[in-house]
């Protein structure tokens, strides 16, 4: 009776549609989820095989293997800013290049918040050197720089201030507690578990890019 439900199984699997845009998106999900939960450690054709539940001989066939979905994640990198944080910042509301950093501060942290690869590989950014980590970052910072020098426009910074080192060092600020924040809900002794003490934060960054910006 088992064989006979078994071959019935395989029968109607054969006989089912195979959608191939369909499995490829369920490969790339369950590499990118696996990637974000257990690193580049957990990060094999059987494991992804078995949270895609496909054929591993499919992540050859599609992705050519790990690198494919490596690149594959790259890519998608690469648009994360784009996708996660709107392109429209408020029109009228933007006015000077204070305004825009403060608003682009407060999206940027909320975005990261929101995506645990990517705090991930920020985390990797400082504790490994890897070809694949590599990739993922380099993908990772050209969108961002590209995604500030367009969000930018015309507006004009102060004189006198170096925007390139002083933003690096505030986004690198908000991708610290952040990742402080996954790893032990704190940082210096300042609680990051509520939504209120992220509020506090959100507050001091408003008046650190005031206080440079105006």
């Amino acid at each position: 009776m088992l064989q006979v439900l078994d071959m019935t199984a395989q029968q109607n699997q054969a006989m089912r549609p195979r959608n191939r845009a369909g499995t490829e998106r369920a490969i790339f999900l369950a590499a990118r989820a696996l990637l974000a939960e257990q690193g580049f450690q957990g990060f094999g054709i059987n494991a992804v095989a078995r949270r895609a539940g496909c054929d591993k001989q499919l992540i050859y066939r599609y992705y050519g293997g790990l690198d494919g979905l490596i690149d594959a994640i790259g890519e998608e990198l690469g648009s994360w800013v784009k996708d996660k944080i709107p392109q429209d910042t408020g029109g009228m509301f933007i006015l000077t290049y204070g305004d825009l950093m403060e608003k682009l501060s407060m999206y940027f942290m909320e975005a990261l918040r929101d995506d645990p690869l990517v705090c991930k590989i920020v985390a990797w950014e400082v504790s490994q050197d890897t070809p694949q980590v590599r990739r993922l970052s380099e993908s990772r910072m050209k969108a961002l720089g590209k995604w500030l020098e367009k969000m930018q426009g015309s507006l004009k910074p102060p004189k006198g201030v170096d925007t390139a080192t002083t933003n690096a060092l505030l986004f690198a600020s908000i991708q610290h507690m952040v990742i402080s924040a996954a790893v032990s809900e704190q940082f210096a002794g300042i609680p990051l578990k509520t939504e209120k003490d992220w509020e506090k934060v959100a507050a001091a960054v408003r008046r650190l890019v005031r206080a440079i910006y105006g």
